[in-house]
C-alpha cells in the first residue's frame, strides 16, 4: 500500500513540477510584471473573494470523492445528482455576484469578479470530475489531468504575453479570458476520459430528494470549506478593502510573494488530493495510517523548512529577480508569507485525515477559530502594516491552527508521540536556519550560495533518515 502510494505520488509531483513552474514563473509572474501591481492586485484581490464564493462547489466535490472511495459503485447513479447539485450552488454564485454589485462594486470590477468566477466554476467542476478519477484510484490519470488546465493556458498566454503584437497591448481580462477557454477544455477531456472509465453518464437529475440530501450530506464539507477559504483567502480581500488608497497595490505587492507560496502549496495540495480518497478507503477497510502519516511528513516537513530559511534570508534576492518593481518591503512579506508553509504541509495532512474519517463537526470547530484568529488580526494589523500585516496574520493562523490539527488526530486516532522523531525534525529547522544565514555572510552571487544551501540541506535529509537509501530501494521493489 505504501509502495503504490509512494509511486503514485512521485510521478503527479514529477508531472505538476514541470508544468506549474513554467505557469508560475513564465505566465502568472510575467502577467503581473505586464500590467502592474495595481491592475493585478484587484485581478488577484476578486480571485480571491470568487475562491470564498465557490467554497459550496468545493465542498460538494471533497463530499463526493470521499463517497465514491469507500464505494465504486455509487459512482453511476451519484454522479448525474452530485452534477445537479454542483450546477445549483454555481446558481447561487451567480446571485451573490449580483448582490456584489449593488455593495460598492465598480462596474469594472464587478465583470472581471464574473469573468474569474466563471473561472472558479470551470475549476471546481474539473476538481469534481477529478474527484471521481482519484477515487476510482487511478492516481497517475487524475497527475494528468491535474495540469492539463494549465498546459492550455500556457500555450495560449504565453502566446499573448510573448508575441510581439499582443504582449505590448496585453490587459488583465485577456488573462481572465484565456483561462475561461482553457479550464473549459480541460473539462471537455475529463468528461470523455472518466466515461471511459466508468458508466458515468453526463446529465442532470432532477430528483429533488436526493439533490437535496447531497446538500444536507455535504453541508458540513461545505462548512469547513467555506470557514477553510475565509482565514486562507480572505486577506487578500482584506488588503484591498483596508488598505486606503493603497489597498489596490499593496494587494498586488502580497499576491507576488502568495505566488511563490501558493506555488509551494499546491505541491503539498497533492498530497491532499490524493490522501482523501486514499485515506478514505484505508479506513473503511481499518488499515493502519500511521505509516503513511509519517510517510507524508518526512516528505513534505523537511523540504518547508528548507523553503523556509531559504525564504527568511534570500528574500529580498529571490523577489528582486522575480519583480521589476520589487523593493526591500516585499521580501519582508515574503519571508513572511513563507514561514507559514510548514504549516500548509501539517495541515494538508492531518486535516485530510479527519475529513476522510468524518470528523466534521471536529474540523468545523478547528477552522472557525481560525476564521476568528484571521480576521481579527487582519482588522487590527492591515491598516496600520498594509501586506506585511496580512502576512504576519496568515503566519500566526496557520502554525496556530496546525497544532490544533496535530493535537485532535493524536486525540482520535490514538497516534503514538515519538518523541525522538519530533526532535528531529526540530533539529533540521534549526540546522537550516543557521546554515542559511551562514551560507548567506559568504559573500557569493545570491543564487550560487542558495544553490548550495539547498544542496546541502538534501544531504541533511538522508543524515537525519527522513530519506533513506534503503526505504527508496525497498518501495521500488516489486516484492
Amino acid at each position: 500500500m505504501r509502495r503504490f502510494f509512494v509511486k503514485n505520488i512521485l510521478f503527479i509531483l514529477s508531472v505538476n513540477i514541470l508544468v506549474k513552474t513554467i505557469w508560475a514563473f513564465f505566465i502568472d509572474r510575467t502577467v503581473q510584471n505586464t500590467v502592474g501591481h495595481e491592475a493585478y492586485g484587484t485581478y488577484a484581490s476578486l480571485f480571491n473573494l470568487s475562491l470564498i464564493l465557490s467554497s459550496f462547489n468545493t465542498g460538494v466535490t471533497n463530499y463526493n470523492s470521499r463517497t465514491i472511495a469507500q464505494d465504486h459503485g455509487k459512482l453511476t447513479d451519484a454522479f448525474p445528482i452530485v452534477l445537479s447539485t454542483q450546477l445549483f450552488f454555481l446558481l447561487v454564485n451567480a446571485v451573490l455576484v449580483i448582490v456584489l454589485h449593488f455593495l460598492g462594486y465598480s462596474g469594472s470590477e464587478i465583470t472581471l469578479l464574473a469573468g474569474v468566477l466563471v473561472i472558479q466554476s470551470l475549476s471546481v467542476l474539473l476538481q469534481f470530475l477529478r474527484s471521481n478519477v482519484a477515487a476510482l484510484q487511478r492516481f497517475k490519470l487524475d497527475g494528468l489531468l491535474s495540469v492539463s488546465d494549465r498546459l492550455l493556458m500556457i500555450v495560449v498566454c504565453g502566446f499573448l504575453l510573448y508575441y510581439p503584437v499582443t504582449g505590448s497591448k496585453f490587459k488583465i481580462e485577456w488573462f481572465v479570458f484565456a483561462q475561461i477557454a482553457s479550464y473549459f477544455t480541460a473539462c471537455a477531456v475529463a468528461i470523455l476520459l472518466l466515461k471511459k472509465l466508468h458508466p458515468v453518464s453526463l446529465r442532470l437529475s432532477f430528483n429533488r430528494a436526493a439533490i437535496s440530501k447531497v446538500i444536507k450530506d455535504s453541508l458540513p464539507f461545505v462548512l469547513l470549506i467555506l470557514l477553510m477559504t475565509i482565514y486562507i483567502r480572505s486577506d487578500m480581500v482584506m488588503i484591498k478593502w483596508l488598505g486606503g488608497s493603497a489597498g489596490k497595490e499593496q494587494a498586488g505587492i502580497y499576491a507576488a510573494s502568495y505566488r511563490l507560496l501558493d506555488y509551494a502549496a499546491q505541491f503539498a495540495g497533492m498530497f491532499a488530493l490524493m490522501l482523501l480518497p486514499f485515506f478514505g478507503k484505508m479506513l473503511a477497510q481499518k488499515l493502519n495510517v500511521q505509516p503513511i502519516i509519517r510517510l507524508c511528513v518526512n516528505m513534505l516537513l523537511p523540504v518547508s523548512f528548507m523553503i523556509t530559511a531559504a525564504a527568511i534570508f534570500f528574500g529580498n534576492d529571490i523577489m528582486h529577480f522575480l519583480y521589476k518593481e520589487a523593493v526591500a518591503y516585499d521580501g519582508t512579506v515574503f519571508a513572511w508569507l513563507m514561514a507559514s508553509f510548514p504549516a500548509w504541509c501539517i495541515m494538508y495532512i492531518y486535516s485530510t485525515l479527519l475529513t476522510a474519517n468524518g470528523n466534521l463537526r471536529l474540523l468545523n470547530k478547528i477552522a472557525f477559530a481560525g476564521v476568528v484568529i484571521s480576521l481579527s488580526l487582519n482588522f487590527y494589523l492591515i491598516p496600520a502594516h498594509h501586506a506585511l500585516g496580512a502576512a504576519i496574520t496568515a503566519f500566526i493562523t496557520q502554525t496556530s491552527l496546525s497544532i490544533a490539527f496535530i493535537i485532535a488526530c493524536t486525540r482520535v486516532f490514538n497516534l503514538p508521540v515519538n518523541i525522538k522523531w519530533l526532535l528531529a525534525h526540530g533539529a533540521f529547522l534549526l540546522v537550516a536556519l543557521v546554515l542559511a544565514y551562514a551560507i548567506s555572510m559568504l559573500h557569493l552571487y545570491w543564487l550560487f550560495e542558495l544553490l548550495l544551501f539547498g544542496l546541502v540541506c538534501v544531504v541533511l535529509m538522508f543524515v537525519l533518515r527522513f530519506v533513506s537509501v534503503a526505504a527508496i530501494k525497498q518501495l521500488l521493489n516489486k516484492q
